[in-house]
């Protein structure tokens, strides 16, 4: 292509060019007024130097006619996979292909969502896409964009801008109506035992006002809450917090024919269960290097209530001391023991030897509190062995283990028992590295009554044993220099963890039952859905034949699992591609896990919908049609190519692509219009004539 121009390269700066036309003027102008013979003559003269001073050529350039350029978007956002969408998806972009190559004129560049990068999931990112597909084109080769998509889009501007057209090309079916399930507050943590209150909403356009519908809570700690509440209007449920940690609640309403998807029809809450505050007696039989371990980890934990007392005289002993210089308070025996008891969710002894402070019948409290779901800890020294010992009292029914009366005094390393490995008090601390663990230098020899022994000292004598008694729990450790792993003597050892965890599995921790089944999830991966990895933890024989698991999804369906022995009891793992909660069960123990959604605004709204991408469309000149109106056929509309000044982009039943005409230039040629020559021929014959009629 050849376009032919003429344009201007004057000799002299157009400021000089004026003056000297401006002179010339001057010098013709009184001659003319006179109307001098030759006048005129000297006034063309002038013309054709001043002609000559502008110098006008003729440009040939040489011109390759540059493709438009269409941007195709496709949604494939979670939302356009629901129904028959992906398959209108994918029917429209093969025909949009097939039409666009048909014009040579135009060039076709596609990009899907999933292709473009985001920092965190924050719904259909439509507009950035569009905007990073044109990054790189000029603003003058863009012919428009067509986006194909379900209209659910979350980053169009209030006022929306767009070089050229864009247009949509809706996914789904008019008039779709979709039932869902909003959740407007939930506290995150709660009291273990109290209920806590979940405001809710179910939006169900379809159902007049009034109208109720069975909303079903599950819990992998209890049996299966049904209520019936109302619809399009905010409701209060309460939940209950059945045990410490996380609680999984599994919120849903049924289904509603024909809906695009059932995903929103529930919601998963996760709410931390948290005790009100603990409470711990410690009771310290004499002043001794030990007692601070105890006292140093109970008063480190904010959510503990310690209260300690270390008897530093006997009732008996006599001396001319003053009673009111001994102590500050006395000791209040009957209260901590008889009426307060049960106030406490631990009650550890530390060294404690029976001179009669405690009566027995007290010590009696003590032994019915731990049937009755309470927890007691003995941390002993040589008074176990002797006399005093605690084995002595009404104790020793729920005691685990029964002195022999001798003390071992050597250097010792503790060692693991083989069921420790897969006790979870020791068995982190085993993974850690027992082989590295410094020496204790004394123990009380006993032997095991019942229970299980996770430490043994000199000639595998137990040295740590815990047992269930009734609903309650007991620990005794034989040994009262563990402060030596404190210290760090000769390595030391995971004193502060041991005694951590102890406490807390006396303390019923769910994160720590020795008998229990343990569920979390593993993040999806590419292309993958999410795992869930199971944990059936026990002491049992690990070789021993286990029931299978019953897994329930979401929408119920269930199926048995089979579990693979490992070192710490049984596992398992399988997808998960429903999102909300997943019931778990091995015929006694049950478990939940909550399975959300990488991108909550996916979900949310699934409608298929003109309303968002409207204001864009009207911006830019573009327009807004439906695929389908009897699935799974698809009409798309026909494209036209207007010009950059047409009136109307689109129409009832086209769209257009804007057609731009830009090219780029491959050569120029420029020709003078009045060479040189001509021009002094015609300047010279000018004022020769001009000369000879003056002449006359």
């Amino acid at each position: 292509m050849v376009d032919i121009s003429v344009e201007w390269a004057p000799l002299l700066p157009w400021s000089w060019w004026a003056v000297a036309c401006a002179v010339m003027l001057a010098l013709s102008l009184p001659a003319l007024w006179r109307r001098a013979p030759g006048s005129l003559w000297r006034l063309a003269a002038f013309v054709v130097l001043a002609l000559g001073l502008a110098n006008p050529q003729m440009l040939e350039a040489t011109r390759t006619p540059v493709p438009d350029v269409a941007v195709v978007v496709v949604d494939d956002s979670a939302s356009q996979s629901l129904a028959d969408r992906p398959q209108q998806a994918a029917a429209a972009e093969q025909v949009l292909r097939e039409q666009l190559a048909k014009d040579p004129t135009l060039e076709t560049r596609v990009v899907r969502l999933s292709q473009v990068p985001v920092s965190e999931p924050t719904g259909t990112r439509l507009f950035a896409a569009l905007e990073r597909a044109i990054s790189d084109i000029p603003r003058q080769r863009l012919a428009g964009a067509i986006l194909i998509t379900d209209g659910q889009a979350h980053d169009i501007p209030p006022t929306p801008t767009f070089p050229a057209p864009v247009h949509t090309l809706l996914t789904g079916q008019r008039g779709e109506t979709d039932r869902r399930m909003v959740v407007d507050s939930a506290p995150s943590f709660g009291l273990v035992g109290a209920t806590v209150t979940v405001t809710l909403r179910i939006d169900d356009p379809t159902l007049p006002a009034g109208s109720q519908l069975p909303l079903t809570l599950r819990s992998g700690q209890s049996e299966d809450i049904v209520q019936q509440v109302s619809v399009n209007a905010p409701v209060t449920v309460t939940v209950p917090v059945a045990q410490a940690g996380l609680n999984v609640i599994d919120a849903s309403v049924p289904a509603r024919p024909h809906e695009p998807s059932i995903s929103n029809n529930r919601a998963v809450l996760s709410i931390n269960g948290v005790r009100d505050r603990l409470r711990v007696l410690l009771i310290s039989g004499e002043p001794h290097i030990g007692e601070r371990a105890w006292r140093s980890l109970l008063k480190a934990d904010p959510n503990v209530d310690l209260v300690h007392f270390t008897i530093m005289r006997l009732p008996q002993k006599e001396d001319p001391t003053p009673l009111n210089e001994l102590s500050l308070i006395p000791f209040p025996i009957r209260e901590l023991f008889e009426e307060r008891l049960d106030d406490f969710d631990l009650v550890i002894f530390d060294r404690y030897s029976q001179l009669g402070l405690i009566p027995l019948h007290y010590l009696g409290n003590v032994a019915n509190y731990v049937r009755d779901g309470g927890a007691v800890m003995l941390a002993v020294g040589p008074e176990y062995a002797g006399v005093t010992s605690l084995y002595d009292t009404p104790l020793a029914d729920i005691l685990p283990a029964a002195p022999t009366g001798t003390l071992l005094t050597q250097s010792f390393t503790p060692q693991p028992s083989a069921v420790a490995a897969r006790h979870p008090i020791t068995a982190p601390l085993i993974e850690q590295g027992a082989s590295h663990w410094g020496p204790w230098l004394r123990a009380t020899e006993a032997t095991t009554r019942s229970g299980v022994v996770l430490l043994t000292g000199p000639d595998q004598a137990p040295l740590l044993v815990v047992d269930h008694v009734g609903k309650g729990r007991i620990g005794l450790l034989l040994s009262d220099t563990v402060w030596l792993w404190g210290k760090g003597w000769e390595g030391g050892g995971p004193q502060q963890e041991l005694i951590r965890r102890l406490a807390h599995w006396l303390m019923a921790e769910p994160e720590l039952e020795e008998n229990a089944l343990l569920a979390h999830l593993r993040p999806a991966t590419a292309g993958t859905p999410p795992d869930i990895e199971v944990l059936r933890r026990s002491l049992d024989d690990p070789q021993a034949p286990l029931p299978p698991l019953t897994v329930t999804a979401p929408d119920g369906h269930s199926q048995t699992l089979a579990l693979t022995p490992s070192p710490t009891g049984a596992t398992a793992r399988f997808p998960a591609p429903q999102t909300g909660g997943w019931a778990i069960s091995d015929g006694t123990q049950r478990t939940m896990v909550a399975v959300t959604t990488s991108d909550p605004l996916e979900e949310q709204m699934v409608v298929a919908t003109p309303d968002r991408l409207r204001p864009l469309a009207d911006a830019s000149g573009g327009g807004v049609f439906w695929l389908s109106e009897q699935p799974p056929a698809i009409t798309l509309p026909a494209i036209r190519r207007p010009t950059a000044s047409a009136s109307a982009m689109n129409g009832g039943h086209w769209l257009g692509l804007r057609r731009n005409g830009e090219s780029t230039l491959q050569g120029l040629h420029q020709t003078p219009l009045l060479p040189a020559p001509v021009l002094a021929l015609l300047f010279l014959t000018g004022m020769f004539i001009a000369w000879r009629r003056e002449g006359r």
